[in-house]
């Protein structure tokens, strides 16, 4: 039996899942066979041998020490688009948020409580120091075209903005999900120039550090609403209060405060609840548990960060499952070992992945561990399976 420890709360829907696939689950699992989590930080964490994967019921896995889960042979999943509709939704929200105070407005009525017959006068007297302009006509810059991206662009679209788009490593599937009318830019700087707001849905990634920045924030057009739904870190907090304070950027708004931002004129600052939603929850949930499901009974690999999508039907008696370095000669070692046992290989499949490859034998006839170790004992295998 397969045992699954939870280290977050985790929808019942997910646990649901794998509980009918006859795997044991809860926070107790000792030597666990996979790590189920949503944000819990891992980075300290010291992994168990049987540890095989860890499954993310969300997109982002800085939490996680991928690199190292790596080398230890440790898959790494994610749940992209699970939480899209409910991050776009708010995001659709804060556009409006961006363009007029309307939390600022609602607190300065609360203000007037005790003023009595006065308010309307005093609510007409007051309400221009909250006027902000129309999103209608305005246009949109998307950094970043996935499954969050993608839809905010459509959906801003059916609001009377135009959009304005930029990927460079826009997938044929994202492609198709967008409208004909958001225009494609190919060049940065242009999309700074041209936007009157800003959304990006990008990773965080050493190379989107402080993606903007202060040559970022003086390329772009003056009175720039942004918005960053995706990593604070994707964000220069000390160039962001310049350009704030310059005007250069009119308002900001994040799911992602820090003590730098909060408190600060023009900003609104969220407690990170883009994905807040009992939906997303699980959405994501069922798609973590899936991916666990699948990769534990099958070796089946998908939405893995860390190791190529693979995914095979099963045929034959045995499979034999090999995480390895991209190197050459490495698949013609793993077929001398199971032809010279005089055993037939039904079909295969290898993927790479940078550095890192996987490979799946499917025999006609059943392996034995002894084939599994003399694999294992090939220099630059770091893990094999052996499922029956």
């Amino acid at each position: 039996m397969f045992k699954i420890q939870t280290k977050n709360v985790i929808a019942e829907s997910g646990i649901d899942v794998l509980k009918r696939a006859g795997f044991a689950v809860s926070p107790e699992e000792t030597d666990p066979d996979a790590l189920l989590i949503r944000s819990f930080k891992l980075h300290d964490a010291v992994f168990n041998d049987a540890l095989l994967c860890i499954g993310r019921a969300g997109i982002g896995v800085d939490n996680i020490p991928v690199d190292r889960c790596t080398e230890e042979g440790i898959a790494v999943f994610n749940t992209p688009g699970a939480n899209a509709d409910s991050v776009k939704e708010l995001l659709l929200c804060c556009l409006t948020l961006a363009s007029r105070d309307v939390i600022g407005a609602s607190e300065w009525v609360k203000s007037l409580a005790g003023e009595g017959e006065k308010i309307p006068a005093l609510v007409e007297k007051g309400k221009n120091a909250f006027v902000g302009p129309e999103i209608s006509g305005k246009r949109l810059g998307v950094i970043g075209l996935g499954a969050i991206g993608s839809r905010v662009a459509n959906a801003a679209l059916q609001m009377d903005m135009e959009v304005s788009g930029y990927d460079p490593f826009l997938s044929v599937d994202s492609a198709w999900n967008l409208s004909s009318k958001i225009e494609h830019v190919t060049d940065l700087d242009e999309l700074y120039r041209s936007c009157d707001y800003l959304t990006m849905h990008i990773h965080s990634t050493p190379q989107t550090y402080h993606y903007l920045d202060a040559a970022a924030f003086a390329k772009m057009k003056p009175g720039m609403r942004i918005l960053n739904f995706a990593r604070g870190e994707l964000v220069d907090d000390d160039a962001l209060l310049e350009a704030l304070s310059s005007g250069k950027v009119a308002r900001y708004i994040t799911d992602f405060p820090n003590e730098k931002l909060v408190g600060q004129k023009n900003v609104v600052a969220l407690p990170h609840i883009g994905a807040t939603t009992p939906e997303a929850e699980e959405k994501c949930a069922v798609m973590a548990a899936r991916e666990i499901r699948d990769y534990l009974k099958n070796g089946n690999v998908r939405n893995s960060v860390n190791l190529p999508n693979a995914e095979l039907n099963r045929l034959g008696e045995s499979r034999l499952c090999l995480l390895h370095e991209n190197k050459p000669g490495m698949l013609n070692q793993f077929l001398e070992i199971i032809a010279g046992d005089g055993i037939n290989v039904e079909h295969m499949l290898n993927k790479a992945r940078g550095s890192t490859a996987y490979t799946i034998f499917d025999t006609a006839t059943a392996l034995d561990e002894a084939t599994a170790d003399r694999m294992r004992a090939i220099p630059g295998v770091v893990r094999v399976r052996l499922l029956k």
